[in-house]
């Protein structure tokens, strides 16, 4: 027998789709920023691909640009707060520090739709240099902290060689930006899936041998 629809539960149905809904704007900006990029994306479209009306992003999001910064801000800054904290609290060796928190970050680029938003902030920053800045500040300036930070942790510890913290930081990183510009350009001429994962790993077995204070080559017997 059909259940009958109270208005009770008409209601709690109404609250959790509109509970839904800015993840679902999000979810359809994505894929509009995708396709199009970021100055061709209109709100008409995010709203039509999120089955909304237009006024009702607006309930949400002030602007286009406060709809990219949520993005950004919801997975990938988050992201960065949260392994800084997890940093803060960690008491192991900074090799193993460095190897999870790249993980992290790897795992998240190799996944996540959100991989776009960097690609688009490089192809339109000279049209939209506010959105540049606040990702240069917002992500970027925060990731390189948390990383440089590891360094001269690593360093104070005397467990890796003084090496320029902040040039470290930015090779820790570069296969990263590797994997998002792979993903978002060249992956769909894949004969078969890149194994990110495995690319990751390998990035900081080499990266934490040239940081070692008696470096070995890789894969050398350190029994």
């Amino acid at each position: 027998m059909e259940q009958l629809q109270t208005p009770r539960t008409q209601r709690t149905r109404w609250t959790r789709r509109k509970q839904a809904r800015p993840a679902e704007i999000l979810d359809a900006a994505v894929a509009e920023f995708a396709e199009k990029g970021f100055a061709a994306a209109r709100m008409d479209d995010i709203a039509r691909r999120a089955g909304v009306t237009k006024g009702t992003i607006y309930l949400y999001f002030r602007s286009k640009e406060d709809v990219f910064k949520t993005l950004a801000r919801d997975l990938i800054g988050a992201t960065i707060a949260e392994s800084a904290e997890s940093a803060r609290e960690f008491e192991g060796p900074s090799s193993d520090l460095i190897r999870m928190v790249l993980g992290v970050i790897g795992s998240l680029v190799a996944t996540s739709d959100r991989v776009v938003l960097p690609k688009i902030i490089i192809a339109e920053a000279g049209n939209f240099p506010e959105l540049a800045r606040f990702y240069r500040t917002e992500m970027i300036d925060k990731g390189m902290a948390l990383l440089s930070g590891i360094v001269e942790r690593g360093i104070e510890r005397g467990e890796f060689r003084k090496l320029p913290a902040t040039h470290v930081a930015r090779l820790c990183i570069a296969p990263i930006l590797f994997i998002m510009l792979w993903r978002t350009t060249f992956a769909k001429f894949d004969a078969t899936p890149y194994d990110y994962d495995s690319l990751v790993r390998t990035h900081v077995d080499v990266l934490l041998t040239g940081l070692a204070r008696d470096p070995q080559p890789l894969g050398a017997d350190r029994r």
